[in-house]
């Protein structure tokens, strides 16, 4: 995965500072899965580099850091996001803050603070959920949050996702649509 990011970096037109600078992210975004998952195959294994490439792929080129905010952020499994003090170490407190401030499923002002965001932090946060929405069906110890989910998803990730990005509304509403039929 490590190898895939920097090439669909480097293949989208990202500067070789940026490339290196987006494999330094991914390599520091996998240090806790790493050391707490032990199954490789596990759903949010691959999570912080499967987000940056749904950016990479879905958007194209971006600036490095909006990769990176996609590859730190986790809304499902906070103990799987690298240390405040590691990320204050390589990006500095400036991302530490940023990413306390991104939305999260399940919060009761929900789409006003997704309506807030800039361009760049809306495809962060619109990719990464998107990544654990497409493997969810995989986690069968979330099906209890299942219909909860998809109901959410209907009401504000996918709104907001129309307001941001075609190529992302799409691919919210298929998983909407797919999603649907397993619960």
């Amino acid at each position: 995965m490590h190898a895939s990011v920097g090439a669909e970096a480097k293949r989208v037109g990202l500067l070789a500072d940026a490339v290196d600078a987006v494999k330094r992210v991914h390599a520091l975004a996998m240090e806790p899965r790493v050391e707490t998952l032990t199954d490789d195959h596990h759903p949010a294994y691959l999570h912080p580099g499967r987000s940056a490439l749904i950016l990479l792929q879905d958007v194209g080129r971006l600036d490095a850091s909006v990769l990176a905010l996609a590859m730190l952020h986790e809304s499902g499994d906070r103990s799987l996001r690298p240390a405040d003090h590691r990320i204050k170490e390589e990006m500095g407190e400036a991302t530490v803050a940023l990413l306390a401030s991104l939305p999260k499923p399940g919060e009761e002002d929900l789409v006003e603070r997704l309506i807030g965001l800039s361009q760049g932090l809306a495809l962060a946060v619109l990719a990464e959920r998107l990544d654990h929405l497409r493997h969810l069906h995989l986690r069968e110890d979330l099906v209890d949050t299942w219909a909860n989910t998809h109901a959410e998803v209907s009401a504000a990730w996918l709104p907001f996702a129309g307001r941001v990005h075609k190529q992302l509304t799409l691919r919210y509403a298929h998983w909407a649509r797919t999603f649907a039929r397993r619960i």
